[in-house]
């Protein structure tokens, strides 16, 4: 059974850093696409980062392109997001999804990816 559990959210003063993790169990971590996406009240999921399966590849949205950098540790299993230099529209629930195959082929659409976690919610404060 794939598992994929959120951590690392909070409430931060604007101009602040999170990081936030993903630790995935029940898949073969590294042979995934891994993505982070948001969302905030009343709006739709929207893409942040994305990572192909070796770390190699990267995506960002420009909103966040600059001030977040996804990473990923294939031997822990885990997936991250730095936040820096945050700002209150960064105020959203964080999920991280995996995509299977390593490779970044339209990481940006909700519908490619397999599986979800359940979200870690971030709150930026002005």
């Amino acid at each position: 059974q794939v598992q994929l559990a959120e951590s690392g959210g909070g409430l931060v003063q604007a101009g602040g850093s999170l990081r936030l993790s993903c630790a995935a169990s029940g898949l073969s971590f590294s042979s995934y696409a891994m993505g982070w996406f948001r969302q905030a009240p009343g709006k739709e999921r929207e893409f942040v980062a994305a990572i192909s399966g070796s770390g190699r590849s990267t995506d960002y949205a420009e909103s966040v392109q600059g001030r977040f950098t996804i990473s990923r540790d294939n031997a822990e299993n885990t997936l991250y997001l730095q936040m820096n230099s945050l700002k209150p529209e960064d105020t959203a629930v964080y999920y991280c999804a995996a995509k299977a195959g390593g490779y970044l082929r339209s990481p940006r659409l909700p519908r490619n990816y397999n599986y979800w976690g359940q979200g870690t919610q971030v709150t930026v404060s002005s």
